[in-house]
């Protein structure tokens, strides 16, 4: 699948962002990613709510082969071939493919806390200020010291 192809795959789905990616292409639409062009063919992100769909379609969720094993990669299922050739079908999926990835993007961002009394009491601990000032008798190196010894002695 060159670019040129998957462009008019997704004219009726509206604008999207094709990047270069492994053997293919990313899809996406607003940063987010949606769809891999491979050479196995296209695959579409899918979740719980969606993955039902495939099944139903026989499609297969996305593998690859590495030196030692055969990995499956199943937020990513292939897309059924006769998609291919029913662009309105195809863009409910694809909006379905979207909305699985910005689902997952949800999950994935971390909570944002308060600040709180520990937390600020731990931010004053380990601050910049909070760093023990390094003595002249600590920048001494071992053997300095010695030599500091011995004067001594022969004074």
């Amino acid at each position: 699948m060159d670019r040129d192809f998957l462009i008019d795959l997704f004219a009726d789905f509206g604008p999207v962002t094709i990047r270069p990616m492994f053997s293919g292409f990313g899809i996406s639409v607003d940063g987010t990613n949606f769809a891999m062009a491979l050479r196995a063919g296209l695959y579409f992100r899918a979740d719980d709510q969606t993955i039902a769909q495939f099944e139903a379609e026989g499609s297969k969720p996305f593998q690859y082969q590495t030196r030692a094993k055969t990995v499956t990669v199943g937020s990513y299922w292939q897309l059924p071939a006769r998609l291919f050739d029913d662009p309105e079908e195809l863009t409910d999926w694809a909006r379905a493919a979207l909305a699985a990835a910005q689902r997952a993007a949800l999950r994935k961002r971390p909570k944002v806390r308060k600040a709180g009394k520990a937390a600020t009491k731990k931010a004053a601990a380990t601050g910049p200020a909070a760093k023990k000032k390094k003595s002249a008798k600590d920048g001494l190196k071992k053997k300095d010291g010695l030599k500091k010894k011995i004067w001594k002695k022969r004074s």
